[in-house]
C-alpha cells in the first residue's frame, strides 16, 4: 500500500490563493495588512524563519517590519519594542521569535503583546479563547495541522488522535483544537510525552498520529497501526556526509518505513513547515480585518 503524501507545499499554496483575494479586498479599501517580526540574537534557525516570513509578506502584498536586536539586548529594551509595535497603526499583528536569550523572561514578553495583535496566538488570553472554542487567532502550526487533515480528506471527526509531545507551541494547542465541537475537529484526543509509560501501545491505537517531540525518526513502523494518518511536526538536523551542507533535515517519524503502513503521511521538509508560515499570514490578514471592523 502506498501512503498518500500530504504536501504542505500544495495545501499552503491553495490557502495563499484564498488569502490573495482577502488582501485585494483590503487594498481596495486603502488598507495594507502589516506584520511585524522581532528577532533577538543570531540563532541561524530563527534567522531562516524570519526571512521566510518576510518573503511570504512580500509575496502576498503585506507590509512587513523586521526588528532585529542584539542577543545582549536588555529585557526592558525588548519590552519597549513590543510596546512600540502594539502602538503602531500600520502593524496589525506581530510576533517575537522564540527562543529568546536566557536573561529574558519569555512569559513576560508574550504577556506584553496586545492580544489583538498576537500573530502567534501565544498570549494567555488567546490560549484561553482557543480552549473554550471561541478563538480570535489560532496558533499557526496547530491550525496548519488541522487544515492539512481537513484539506487532504482526513477529517479528524470521530477519530482517535494520538499526539506525542506536550509543548505549549504544538502538542497542547493541537489537542485543544481537535477536541472542540465543530468542523474539522470532534476528535477523541490522547496526549503522550516523555513520561508516558507503554507509549508504543498507546500510539498504535491512533487513527491519526501527530509527532511533535523533537527527536529524529523516533516514531517507527511498529508503533503505527495499519492505515493510520501520520503528521510529522519534527524538524531535526542529522549529519549526512553525502549532503552538500553536511546535514539534512528529518522529522520525528521514520518516514521511509512508516509510509509502508500509514494511509497518509506528511514529509519533512515540505509538510507542516510551509503551513506554519501561511497560517501566520492568515492571522496577520485577519487582524487587519478585525482592526477595521470587517468580516473576513
Amino acid at each position: 500500500m502506498d501512503a498518500q503524501i500530504i504536501s504542505g507545499k500544495e495545501i499552503s499554496e491553495q490557502i495563499r490563493e484564498e488569502l490573495r483575494e482577502k488582501v485585494a479586498y483590503l487594498k481596495d479599501r486603502g488598507i495594507t495588512p502589516g506584520l511585524g517580526v522581532v528577532l533577538v540574537g543570531e540563532d541561524p534557525a530563527s534567522k531562516i524563519y524570519v526571512n521566510n516570513k518576510i518573503k511570504a509578506c512580500e509575496d502576498l502584498g503585506l507590509k512587513s517590519k523586521a526588528v532585529i536586536l542584539p542577543a545582549e539586548v536588555t529585557e526592558d529594551e525588548l519590552l519597549k519594542k513590543v510596546d512600540e509595535l502594539n502602538a503602531d497603526p500600520e502593524i496589525h499583528a506581530f510576533l517575537v521569535q522564540l527562543p529568546l536569550p536566557k536573561h529574558i523572561d519569555e512569559n513576560k514578553v508574550i504577556n506584553r503583546i496586545d492580544p489583538h495583535k498576537d500573530a502567534d496566538a501565544f498570549h494567555p488570553f488567546n490560549v484561553g479563547r482557543m480552549l473554550i472554542g471561541d478563538p480570535i487567532f489560532m496558533p499557526a502550526t496547530p491550525h496548519g495541522i488541522q487544515e492539512m487533515l481537513v484539506r487532504s480528506g482526513n477529517d479528524p471527526a470521530g477519530k482517535h488522535v494520538v499526539i506525542i509531545g506536550r509543548s505549549n507551541i504544538v502538542g497542547k494547542p493541537v489537542a485543544a483544537i481537535l477536541m472542540q465541537k465543530g468542523k474539522g475537529a470532534n476528535a477523541t484526543v490522547t496526549v503522550c510525552h516523555s513520561r508516558t509509560s507503554n507509549l508504543q501501545e498507546i500510539v498504535k491505537t491512533g487513527d491519526i498520529v501527530v509527532a511533535a517531540i523533537g527527536s529524529p525518526r523516533f516514531i517507527t513502523k511498529d508503533m503505527i497501526k495499519e492505515g493510520a494518518v501520520v503528521i510529522d511536526v519534527g524538524t531535526n538536523r542529522v549529519e549526512d556526509a553525502t549532503a552538500k551542507k553536511g546535514y539534512r533535515l528529518v522529522g520525528d517519524v521514520d518516514f521511509e518505513n512508516v509510509k509502508e503502513v500509514a494511509s497518509a503521511i506528511t514529509p519533512v521538509p515540505g509538510g507542516v513547515g510551509p503551513m506554519t508560515i501561511v497560517m501566520l499570514m492568515k492571522n496577520a490578514i485577519s487582524a487587519a480585518y478585525k482592526a477595521n471592523n470587517l468580516e473576513m
